[in-house]
């Protein structure tokens, strides 16, 4: 449970948000404990538990009738994160704000792509899962998911292209 916790927790958190991802985590656990025996090994133990964790994140957002909420961080929270020491390598102010608005663009942009776009997307490159791990977790065929990442791609690029000039 540990290896997979905090991916997990990002992975859901991403869905139905910051304040409940631990306990739509805690319950992808427990889902998986009581599944094991179900589980083939046709594919990657991850795959299988991202799997679980997108469902359970899936229901607990039909039970509460919303939708995703998209959250911002601010400075003071972002800390705590131990990213922080990425900020230090920007020369100019300019070029910070730069940074920062293009990062608020492409997750403005992530939040409002269709959710397979959006699923597809978030599991390549902020997961590192291949495109084989993820038409698993989908349950789509490998061309779908390209296909896919390649129109979330596309959509994030319509954006963010205008900023950099």
């Amino acid at each position: 449970m540990r290896k997979y916790q905090y991916k997990i927790i990002q992975l859901v958190g991403r869905l139905v948000g910051e304040a409940d991802a631990p306990d739509v985590a805690q319950e992808t656990f427990i889902k998986a404990y009581r599944a094991l025996n179900g589980f083939r090994g046709q594919s990657a133990f991850y795959t299988w538990l991202y799997r679980i964790g997108i469902n359970t994140a899936k229901n607990y957002i039909v039970a509460r009738g919303r939708r995703p909420s998209t959250q911002d961080i601010d400075v003071g929270d972002a800390e705590q994160y131990g990213h922080t020491e990425q900020l230090s390598d920007v020369d100019t102010p300019e070029s910070l704000l730069l940074s920062d608005e293009i990062k608020r663009k492409v997750a403005e942009s992530i939040a409002k792509l269709p959710p397979d776009l959006r699923q597809a997307i978030t599991l390549r490159e902020l997961d590192g899962l291949s495109y084989e791990e993820i038409a698993e977790v989908m349950n789509c065929p490998i061309g779908t998911v390209r296909s896919r990442i390649f129109r979330a791609r596309e959509a994030i690029d319509a954006v963010v292209k205008p900023l950099l000039g």
